[in-house]
């Protein structure tokens, strides 16, 4: 009977060890697998950032295994933190990414949020301001870079006309229904959401997009970035992230009604119907002619470059291979 007790003591404990190795094994491998990364955005919510919080709300970040958090860039700036390493990866620009590369800052563009350039000049139809010849002897309303007043004279100069002819003043991020209104006469904005909101407060915009007249100004604006160091550490994260983040906007392509309330849910204090209208005109700009979501090319980097070099922005030629990459989107 003793042999007995002891044996079955042993055989207890052996369990109890093997249940308890399990759980360890089972603790381990969740933790893992919930591994806890920042993306923060460039601006404040809006639809092209919709991808990322469908990502989160449809669980495709935790079918990767990562517990996602989506910050506000606060007044550091989104390419700061990620440059940093303070964030693992964030909401960029094309435009910023040229200029830190020159400057020797390790970011690098892992997708295109929107596969051409959605931007450009919008005035009030009533301002009269039908072509770039048209901004002589207006008043302009930008944040204060070099670049604007380069790619304004980069579009009057194809009509023969000249960019000190135009008042520039920094208006910040006042708003542009108010400002001209009361101060200027036309500014750079995303038609995707102030264009999207003129159409719906009924007040006609003129709008003059870079791409009608530079293929050098069809860049990616906006895209995901990361650093090099993240790259080089955790490529399988990367690979993870970019793999539930495709999921997100392929889901807000075929499905913009419900990738809305998705962006309102995580967003309230967004405008409802500006939110929908953006999404649905955004849906089949996300990947456009791309044969897969994010996917960038050399040329569209390099030609933007070289127009920024030959505008005297950037001190020296970038070096467009590591300035983006598309080896982590999903095959």
């Amino acid at each position: 009977m003793k042999k007995w007790i002891v044996l079955l003591c042993s055989l207890g404990l052996l369990l109890a060890g093997c249940a308890n190795g399990q759980d360890t094994a089972k603790k381990d491998q969740n933790t893992k697998k919930n591994e806890k990364i920042t993306v923060v955005l460039d601006w404040t919510a809006n639809t092209n950032h919709t991808g990322l919080y469908v990502a989160q709300e449809k669980g495709y970040f935790k079918e990767e295994g990562l517990d996602v958090e989506i910050i506000m860039p606060g007044e550091t700036g989104a390419d700061q933190l990620v440059a940093s390493g303070k964030a693992d990866y964030g909401v960029s620009y094309q435009e910023s990414i040229t200029q830190a590369r020159v400057q020797g800052v390790p970011l690098v563009s892992i997708a295109a949020v929107i596969q051409h350039n959605t931007s450009g000049f919008a005035s009030p139809a009533e301002k009269n301001i039908k072509s770039p010849k048209d901004f002589a002897g207006k008043t302009y309303g930008g944040w204060g870079a070099p670049v604007e007043k380069s790619v304004i004279s980069s579009l009057m100069n194809q009509e023969d006309a000249n960019v000190e002819d135009v008042s520039i003043v920094n208006i910040g991020d006042a708003d542009f229904f108010t400002a001209v209104k009361r101060d200027i006469d036309f500014a750079w904005i995303y038609y995707g959401w102030t264009g999207i909101e003129a159409e719906l407060r009924g007040e006609k915009i003129n709008m003059i997009y870079l791409t009608d007249y530079s293929e050098n100004l069809d860049y990616y604006t906006p895209v995901l970035a990361t650093n090099e160091e993240k790259l080089e550490t955790n490529p399988e994260q990367a690979k993870k992230f970019l793999s539930a983040v495709s999921k997100g906007y392929k889901y807000a392509i075929e499905n913009p009604d419900q990738a809305a309330d998705i962006l309102i849910k995580a967003a309230p204090d967004l405008d409802p119907e500006l939110v929908k209208k953006s999404q649905e005109w955004l849906a089949s700009r996300y990947q456009d002619d791309a044969p897969r979501w994010g996917e960038q090319k050399q040329e569209v980097w390099e030609n933007y470059a070289n127009w920024m070099y030959e505008n005297k922005l950037l001190e020296k030629q970038l070096d467009a291979e590591k300035a983006f990459t598309n080896e982590y989107l999903p095959k």
